[in-house]
């Protein structure tokens, strides 16, 4: 591995709170500066000395605009001279942050940089044209499809023909394994209680209601409980050259290849597909090497239908093992950087040796897929 290979050698986030509940009060910057500030202790720990940071970049997609990268910057208190950038990729904005982060190490600078995403769909603004308001900007322009989430969600399980069962099974799945973990303490050390949450409000929510539940749309398969619920929270990691990373012997997480694509806006929900197939083939790896895959859950039809895309079973013990965003929540311009935590939890906390191979991904809306393949370093 040469010396200018990023590596992730701290990593940390918030609970996740469903919108309108326990963080609801807290704006982007009150969401990401505690969790930037408990990560780069982290890796003050491991190194036994003050680290200087370059950059700060965060993913946010719905946010208040300023430059929440900036103003989280400023307020976790790293100073006036450390800069901060926002990146918009949708759900695949945190990872899309730490992805861009990692290049200007790759490319040669050897500052540390922080990198992640926050999301508060609870403060976000309310936006208009002409005095008219509207849920969200289009992804796609004029002339071509642009459904609505939960709606290009309904038409992919139609198209690959995804039961109503088989979705409510993955949902209950997720769930199952979020609360097996969450009462293990395998949460614990990423986490970072905020107003007072400590563990992430949506695990089990719709667990046993998961049969009852009606259908979003006439005569479809889509319900509430396999729809993930919007979420306000952070995650955040520590990038460095692997040199540094070697002088301090701090284990973490290398970032071999990412991969980003596009997809018809018509299904956005398959883009992950073709972006983790990408990111394995710039790795020089298979699907069958990788530990642990990380996979955003926006609905169970669209992650199956990822999953199926890439010939994985959907109850393989590797995707998602302590439940996923179906569980934890979705906070939109932090979920992909919450999958990369939970890869360093998975891989570098647990003990994994070196060498051990694992995969973060997101679909985005106006069909996009992003992935990156991370290799544990020791």
């Amino acid at each position: 591995m040469s010396d200018q290979a990023p590596v992730i050698i701290a990593a940390r986030r918030s609970p996740i709170g469903t919108r309108g509940r326990a963080l609801a009060g807290l704006r982007v910057e009150d969401l990401a500066a505690p969790v930037i500030q408990a990560a780069l202790r982290d890796a003050e720990n491991v190194s036994d000395s003050p680290i200087t940071v370059a950059d700060v970049v965060l993913g946010n997609c719905m946010g208040p605009g300023g430059n929440p990268g900036r103003i989280a910057a400023l307020a976790a208190g790293l100073g006036h001279e450390v800069p901060g950038a926002t990146v918009d990729r949708q759900c695949g904005s945190g990872l899309a942050a730490i992805v861009d982060a990692a290049a200007a190490i790759r490319a040669g600078d050897e500052r540390i940089r922080v990198a992640g995403g926050v999301e508060s769909p609870s403060t976000a603004p309310v936006r208009s044209v002409n005095g008219v308001a509207y849920d969200r900007a289009p992804f796609a322009p004029t002339g071509f499809s642009d459904p609505s989430m939960t709606q290009a969600a309904e038409n992919l399980a139609a198209l690959d023909g995804i039961s109503r069962e088989r979705q409510d099974a993955h949902a209950a799945r997720s769930h199952a394994r979020a609360r097996a973990a969450r009462e293990a303490g395998r949460f614990d050390a990423e986490l970072v209680p905020l107003a007072g949450l400590k563990y992430d409000d949506a695990i089990g929510a719709a667990e046993r209601l998961l049969p009852r539940l009606p259908a979003l749309f006439p005569g479809g398969t889509l319900t509430a409980g396999t729809a993930t619920r919007i979420g306000d929270g952070s995650a955040a990691v520590v990038i460095a050259p692997a040199s540094y990373a070697r002088s301090i012997n701090a284990p973490g997480l290398a970032i071999r290849a990412s991969a980003v694509l596009g997809c018809d806006p018509a299904l956005p929900g398959i883009g992950a597909a073709g972006a983790i197939q990408s990111a394995l083939r710039s790795a020089g790896v298979e699907l069958a090497d990788i530990e642990a895959l990380e996979i955003v859950e926006a609905f169970a039809a669209q992650s199956l239908a990822v999953i199926d895309r890439i010939g994985i079973d959907e109850d393989d013990p590797r995707l998602s093992a302590d439940g996923g965003a179906l569980a934890l929540g979705h906070p939109w311009g932090a979920s992909g950087a919450v999958a990369v935590v939970r890869l360093f939890s998975r891989l570098v906390r647990s003990g994994a040796p070196a060498g051990t191979l694992g995969v973060a991904a997101a679909s985005i809306g106006g069909g996009m897929g992003i992935a990156a393949v991370v290799e544990v370093v020791r």
